[in-house]
């Protein structure tokens, strides 16, 4: 019996197209990625390395890209008040600038800026675990936020020469 149904999920997951993700095809073989020690950059790192056809080096004399992070920030800005004027609402905004070049003047990536935002309610009564939450929150946005640049990545073009 466990057999067929087995059989029968095979099938039907089959027949529908499903397919593992595999590994994204990037325009470059050697990516150097500076400041890789920790934070986005060792998250993109490991990313690049794991679901991508290219190496990340650490000489950008042996690289084919380059990329480079312009800057990195982290934003709490108030939403709403109580009736009392304590704050109820904040607005967490993640934002990454940050650029793909080939190190001769051709962009693989020109200058791009993505930016994340999430609502968090907040409570006086709970203020340690409200703090907990922005952490994570913001783990989850730098976690999104690599998948963002690894699908801009694989929609990149090699640099035209001239």
């Amino acid at each position: 019996m466990i057999r067929y149904f087995a059989l029968a999920l095979f099938l039907l997951v089959e027949g529908c197209g499903f397919q593992l993700r595999g590994t994204a095809e990037v325009p470059f073989k050697t990516l150097y990625l500076p400041g890789a020690a920790g934070g986005i950059a060792l998250d993109l790192k490991r990313q690049i390395q794991a679901g991508t056809n290219a190496t990340v080096v650490d000489d950008p004399k042996q690289a084919d890209a380059i990329l480079q992070f312009s800057y990195e920030t982290r934003d709490k800005e108030i939403l709403s008040l109580t009736g009392t004027g304590r704050v109820r609402e904040f607005r967490l905004r993640y934002r990454v600038g940050w650029r793909v070049s080939d190190g001769k003047g051709g962009d693989y990536v020109p200058q791009t800026a993505f930016e994340l935002t999430r609502d968090v309610s907040f409570n006086d009564a709970e203020v340690l675990a409200k703090e907990a939450e922005e952490q994570l929150l913001f783990r989850d946005m730098q976690s999104d936020m690599v998948q963002l640049i690894m699908r801009r990545l694989s929609a990149a073009q090699k640099p035209k020469t001239s």
